[in-house]
């Protein structure tokens, strides 16, 4: 499958890697900082 000519342009892939980049670190810190916690809090309580 080939992509059209304005979806080749370099401004468009870094544009959709900086949304993934973006998401993968707001998903890592989102575990981080709920995800632990919470796991943390059900052993001990």
């Amino acid at each position: 499958m080939e992509l059209p000519d304005e979806l080749t342009h370099p401004a468009f892939f870094t544009g959709v890697g900086a949304i993934i980049g973006y998401s993968l670190i707001l998903a890592f810190m989102t575990v981080v900082i709920f995800g632990i916690p919470y796991l943390i809090f059900t052993l001990l309580g």
